[in-house]
């Protein structure tokens, strides 16, 4: 008998497109007559949440577990139960008339974020203004119900992951553990209940679950756990992102209470070994970069050499029969560019596997998904394009490389002028020289709206010392050439990094408000620096001049490594100062405020000159209006179906 995969996307991940693991191994199996119906339990969960008849359960929940945290939600509890309805259709649709029902006053119940809201925001014109500022105002609304579900009924809440703090750097598997001998809240109740159905309709007999990040670890064990306890005949497997970045020493065999098989690395090969090893056609020993108990022991089975499916082989990844009608369009910041990560739908596709740079310091080049790099064709791009519009109906996409390589991005942009096919698209990249003024046009006419790229620390020794590979005056070559073009930029920015002075981060972050003001840079995001154990100085701490400060391994989860930086600032006191900033400057504010202001201690006089002519430019025109719409050549994809 052959089997029959279910794949689950557990809470919670974005809730504005699909994640796209579940695709690309669906797209895949399926070539090889293996059937794979798919789940975004995330975006199921959330529909389901927040709809009248649960959202009475949660406000009876909070009254019987005594908790009375954000009174104004409680208050008015009967009005965010009679409109909770009408907003998650209208964030999921987005049609003026309910637009304007929701901005009528007192339509909506003002309660600690509403009462807040900027009403100085300028709205763009007509019905894209009216339908944007209905969507911010139906996010806040949103977010309130999640600060009172989170404070009153289940701590572990939010809307881009759940339980994130107990999986974070979990060295060890106890607290995991024993939080699932809890009762189920609420929350995981429904999650669980929603399961069963998807269990009872595909009826698999093996589960598989993709696990990107920290947030999604829990509930994924909680699912685990429920399958384990009332289908016990049904096999789980783990797999993604947290897995082979946090998994890969595991010793601590008390997750196999819940899981059979933990894959590493790219998907494609393990889980058809697991596949036929469960139909009987491969034994055990043929598994490949699969963890496994025997005996009680944590066994990682990886027969040699490796099954390998190349890039430019894969078949493209496989979207229907995902909920599009299902996803919300979010707008909590009014940046245009900052908003493109939780408003409308995007197809989530890869250029090329890997980073063909795979050199920076701070970045886990020795991991398969960053050091194994591997490019494919414009041809076979654009094929795969062309088919998940068909099956989608949405010309939309987000390019998710590590680094979409240059020459990758002139073809594709060629082929696709070639074959007049119009979809609106953004990607990573790295600020290199080749990002000349003609290849940024060539993007902008092939529909490219946006890049996002790692500038990281503003710094010319610092980047050295990262080995990025770009200086600060070429980053605002790149970033200007982008911009003249009508390409938006967003850039990863970096505190803390080993060595990192005071004066680095003051002079860092003049830099940063320099780039904004000349409007070169539309967002940002400050990230503090970790120190992984995949990195270069994870690997060599102290060739970096820190020293590792972790504990003793408790095997289960081994990524994050504290540190402790001798010769470097206190960093964790620049965080908020850092944010703060960067929250006005992508707002078109404060940027006449002193640096030092920002933060709530002394810091030091930055030596950047002010000027364009600092960062290797001429001056450029003021800031655009900072509210503005995504006013590029090509709309925003919307849900038109084919």
């Amino acid at each position: 008998m052959q089997s029959k995969v279910l794949f689950i996307t557990p809470p919670f991940t974005q809730l504005n497109t699909a994640y796209p693991a579940s695709a690309y191994l669906k797209g895949f199996l399926e070539l090889h007559n293996i059937t794979i119906p798919h789940c975004d339990l995330s975006i199921e969960l959330f529909t389901a949440i927040f709809k009248s008849d649960f959202l009475r359960l949660i406000f009876k929940e909070a009254a019987v577990l005594e908790n009375y945290n954000y009174p104004e939600v409680s208050n008015n509890k009967e009005l965010y139960i009679k409109r909770i309805d009408v907003l998650i259709g209208f964030l999921q649709k987005s049609d003026i008339n309910t637009a304007k029902e929701i901005l009528k006053e007192g339509f909506l119940p003002k309660g600690h974020r509403l009462s807040n809201v900027n009403t100085k925001i300028n709205w763009e014109t007509g019905e894209t203004g009216i339908i944007d500022k209905a969507k911010h105002y139906g996010t806040l609304f949103i977010e309130e119900i999640g600060d009172f579900i989170q404070a009153n009924v289940d701590e572990f809440f939010a809307f881009t992951k759940y339980a994130e703090q107990i999986a974070t750097a979990a060295s060890s598997f106890n607290e995991l553990d024993e939080l699932l001998s809890y009762q189920p809240t609420l929350i995981e109740d429904e999650m669980m209940n929603l399961l069963e159905l998807q269990i009872e309709k595909n009826k698999p007999n093996l589960v598989c679950f993709t696990i990107p990040f920290p947030g999604n670890l829990f509930s994924a064990l909680r699912c685990s756990q429920f399958i384990k306890q009332f289908f016990p005949d049904i096999a789980i497997a783990f797999g993604g992102g947290y897995c082979n970045t946090e998994l890969r020493s595991l010793s601590d065999p008390r997750i196999f209470d819940f899981v059979d098989f933990i894959s590493l690395d790219d998907g494609e090969g393990p889980l058809l070994k697991i596949v036929n090893y469960l139909d009987g056609k491969v034994t055990i020993e043929e598994l490949e970069r699969t963890f496994v108990l025997e005996n009680n022991k944590v066994v990682y089975k990886n027969k040699t050499p490796n099954t390998i499916y190349q890039h430019k082989n894969l078949p493209a990844p496989n979207y229907s029969g995902l909920p599009y009608d299902k996803y919300v369009s979010f707008l909590d910041v009014v940046n245009p560019m900052h908003r493109m990560w939780t408003d409308a739908r995007w197809n989530k596709l890869t250029i090329s596997h890997g980073c063909y740079w795979k050199q920076c310091s701070f970045c886990d080049v020795t991991l398969d998904y960053i050091g194994n790099y591997q490019n494919t064709t414009a041809i076979d791009l654009v094929n795969k394009i062309e088919k998940i519009i068909k099956d989608t109906g949405i010309t939309g996409f987000h390019f998710v490389d590590e680094a979409a390589p240059p020459k990758m991005l002139r073809a594709l942009s060629n082929e696709l002028i070639k074959r007049n096919l119009k979809i609106t698209w953004w990607t990573n990249i790295r600020f290199e020289k080749t990002f000349d003024f003609e290849l940024c046009n060539l993007m902008q006419k092939a529909g490219c709206i946006a890049v996002t790229g790692g500038l990281e620390v503003a710094s010319d020794r610092l980047l050295s010392k990262m080995k990025k590979g770009v200086d600060i005056a070429q980053v605002t070559r790149v970033t200007h050439n982008f911009s003249e073009n009508k390409i938006m930029v967003h850039a990863y920015l970096m505190y803390g990094f080993p060595t990192q002075t005071a004066q680095e981060t003051i002079d860092s972050l003049e830099v940063v408000r320099q780039m904004f003001e000349m409007n070169v840079m539309q967002s940002a995001f400050w990230h503090r620096f970790a120190m992984t154990a995949h990195s270069p100085v994870g690997a060599s701490p102290r060739d970096f001049g820190v020293r590792s400060v972790a504990p003793a391994f408790g095997g289960f989860a081994l990524n994050d490594v504290p540190h402790a930086d001798d010769n470097g600032a206190d960093h964790k006191r620049y965080g908020d100062g850092l944010r703060a900033s960067l929250h006005a400057w992508m707002h078109g504010a404060g940027f006449e405020a002193p640096l030092g202001s920002w933060f709530e201690h002394s810091t030091p006089p930055t030596t950047i000159a002010p000027g364009a002519e600092t960062l290797g430019m001429q001056p450029q025109p003021p800031t655009v209006t900072p509210c503005a719409p995504y006013s590029m050549t090509l709309p925003l994809p919307r849900m038109s179906r084919m």
